[in-house]
């Protein structure tokens, strides 16, 4: 009990300090982030004016909650759906913003003398906006329903998601201490199979399940589940080699396709109020005034890259994704500013000790002042580009108009391939990676149990046909042409050329490689001198499969859940709330 006072002070100095700074911030009308940051400056062990936090051990753990909180309620606000629906633009801007500024803030590093993973670091930091100033600058100025505004809804949304692969791949570099090629291939694929599988089955078990308890989740219930469920999700993606914040999003994407997922997000947002207050008061304790005048410089370079480069490098992408030029120059000034996610990329580096302390004070310095000039950027954008629209050629007159609405118009028979390959490809791929992870979870359980029971080769033998048997209906899957693929098929054989054609055999073909590659990975390793037979075997059992009137019912109820799970919440939100 000794050290509870301690952690009372602490607390009791953190929140009233916050509360009197962020008051002071509303009236002046300024982001209640910044309010968070200057109470902690205050109450920071750099500064005297008022009494200081004493346990700052305490502290960081509960920011590192705070990140937890943060992501989990970003993840109640993604939707798979809505990340479809934003089209190409959104896409094609963000990476193009992301790439130019990631390079311009590793070259930025790079000449300042800093380390090359320090460079990197930059550059991640660098290329993410604040999602949290942006939505209170276009709350205040009514901006929401504008063109530029959903296209910079939509390009946070694909940042924010960037950002948690980022934080990945960037702790993987961090733990060589070296940028290598194929290290980094490796972590792209081992992140992208454990976010698919998580995602799948999450959304296959949890909806269903909230849908038979529903009539005893009150909100007291509601809650502890959802939190209980997230630290879940956070601990298991610590155990595989993940961050914290990747666990708390996808389970967070995972609960927002159930019916519940509003009244979670309402339940969730004190906790996530008073950590994330928590967590940006951390940030600014960590600001050393010292630092700040001994790279006054590099502030003020950065400070700089962002203000100039961001709004130019938007521009570019959304132009290059066919939007108009108005829309491309409201936009570029909406994201010239970087935010929460600098924050917490800089305190993982500073956490795996590959960056220097001092990237901290520098990269909230950079913060605060982008985060004063957003909201002048964005009320002068119009204005921008009033002028910007009179010294422009006539022959330019498609930069301005844009071409978006054009390329939408054109249909040909690409439409068929995208169509054929969205009703393909994404099954495909996701019935091969629960295949890939029943193999794996059979190696690592399965093949002990049996083994110990029956020994030699009967057990091995025990081993493979029940590992294959398990992963059949997934086998089925992937050979499966479904009856709206069939269609499809027809309408290219009819109006495509003998080139096209042979893509359609090739890709029959795929298929089956796939589901043979699959029994191999299985079998080969357990009898590796009879190959050939091995082969032979696989194709016999691929054929006995894809005949098998059992599995194409077992298939289409696993879609049917899996898509009813999906679409929950769609069908609630059209119907309206329950509570």
């Amino acid at each position: 009990m000794t050290h509870l006072p301690i952690l009372v002070h602490d607390l009791v100095l953190i929140l009233i300090t916050a509360g009197v700074v962020v008051i002071l911030f509303k009236w002046l009308k300024q982001p209640v982030v910044l309010g968070y940051i200057v109470a902690g400056f205050l109450v920071g062990p750099h500064m005297n004016l008022l009494p200081n936090v004493i346990d700052n051990a305490s502290i960081d753990t509960w920011s590192e909650i705070g990140i937890i909180f943060l992501l989990f309620s970003l993840g109640l606000e993604f939707r798979y759906k809505k990340l479809l629906e934003v089209g190409t633009s959104a896409f094609i801007a963000t990476i193009v913003n992301m790439a130019l500024m990631i390079s311009i803030g590793y070259l930025a590093g790079y000449l300042l003398g800093w380390t090359g993973i320090e460079s990197l670091f930059l550059g991640g930091m660098l290329s993410m906006a604040s999602t949290t100033i942006i939505i209170k600058a276009f709350a205040d100025m009514n901006k929401q329903t504008q063109r530029f505004a959903n296209i910079v809804f939509a390009i946070l949304i694909i940042e924010d998601i960037a950002a948690i692969l980022m934080m990945v791949l960037f702790s993987t570099i961090a733990a060589s201490r070296t940028i290598e090629e194929m290290q980094f291939v490796e972590s792209v694929l081992y992140l992208i199979f454990f976010i698919v599988i998580w995602f799948v089955v999450g959304i296959y078990i949890i909806p269903t399940v909230f849908k038979r308890i529903k009539k005893y989740l009150n909100d007291e219930t509601l809650i502890i589940v959802s939190v209980g469920l997230c630290l879940g999700m956070v601990s298991i993606a610590h155990t595989v080699g993940f961050s914290a914040a990747l666990g708390a999003f996808i389970m967070g994407s995972i609960l927002a396709e159930t019916s519940e997922a509003k009244r979670i997000e309402h339940l969730l947002r004190p906790l996530k109020n008073l950590f994330g207050a928590v967590f940006f008061v951390s940030v600014g304790m960590m600001i050393v005034p010292s630092l700040i005048l001994a790279h006054i410089m590099p502030i003020l370079i950065l400070t700089a890259l962002v203000l100039v480069f961001r709004p130019v490098f938007v521009l570019i992408g959304v132009l290059a994704s066919g939007e108009s030029l108005k829309v491309a120059i409201q936009a570029g000034f909406s994201l010239a500013q970087i935010g929460e996610f600098s924050f917490i990329i800089a305190t993982m580096g500073i956490q795996l000790g590959v960056i220097g302390e001092f990237m901290y004070p520098v990269i909230v310095a950079v913060s605060v002042i982008t985060t004063f000039t957003t909201p002048y950027g964005i009320k002068y954008s119009e204005t921008i580009y009033n002028k910007t629209v009179k010294i422009i050629p006539k022959k330019w007159n498609r930069l301005i108009t844009g071409r978006a609405e054009n390329r939408n118009k054109k249909i040909n028979i690409s439409n068929d391939w995208g169509r054929l390959a969205k009703i393909l490809f994404v099954p495909i791929f996701i019935y091969f990676m629960l295949a890939i992870a029943i193999i794996l979870l059979s190696r690592m359980f399965l093949l002990p149990l049996i083994t110990n029971q029956i020994p030699s080769t009967g057990g091995v033998i025990a081993f493979a046909v029940i590992t294959v048997l398990l992963m059949s209906p997934f086998l089925y899957g992937i050979i499966r042409i479904r009856y709206s693929a069939r269609f499809l098929y027809i309408r290219i054989l009819k109006r495509s050329n003998h080139f096209s054609r042979l893509a359609l055999l090739l890709l029959s073909l795929l298929r089956t490689v796939l589901c043979i590659a699959l029994m191999l990975y299985v079998l080969i390793p357990l009898f590796p001198h009879v190959k050939v037979i091995l082969i032979i075997i696989s194709i016999i059992v691929l054929i006995l499969i894809g005949i098998n009137p059992r599995y194409e019912l077992e298939v289409k109820k696993l879609e049917s859940q899996f898509l009813g799970n999906l679409n929950n919440n769609d069908d609630f939100d059209e119907h309206g709330s329950e509570h």
